[in-house]
């Protein structure tokens, strides 16, 4: 039987109820004042991302070259030592003077 998580609006305790769904509707019914409440988001989904090949990634790294100013290039465009300094200065600068 599933366990249920409520919050009481009234004095913000929060309880656990051991209940089937099917009796879920009563105890709200029942229990106007106690929200169900979420302590943390449930893992439902794990390994998102894309996973992608070689060939993808040279697409990608292809439309990053055609538009360096983008966050696809942040990610994805080969860059040398002294392109990414000067990146990160020029950001640093832009940020400090113009407040971006």
């Amino acid at each position: 039987m599933p366990t249920y998580t409520f919050k009481d609006t009234e004095t913000g305790d929060i309880l656990d109820v051991t209940m089937s769904m099917k009796d879920l509707d009563d105890y709200k019914k029942e229990f106007p004042n106690h929200e169900r409440y979420f302590d943390e988001v449930p893992g439902v989904i794990s390994g998102t991302g894309i996973k992608s090949d070689s060939g993808f990634n040279d697409v990608l790294t292809k439309i990053s070259e055609a538009h360096p100013e983008s966050p696809l290039a942040e990610r994805h465009l080969r860059k040398s030592i002294k392109q990414a300094k000067t990146e990160r200065i020029v950001k640093e600068w832009k940020k400090k003077t113009y407040g971006k």
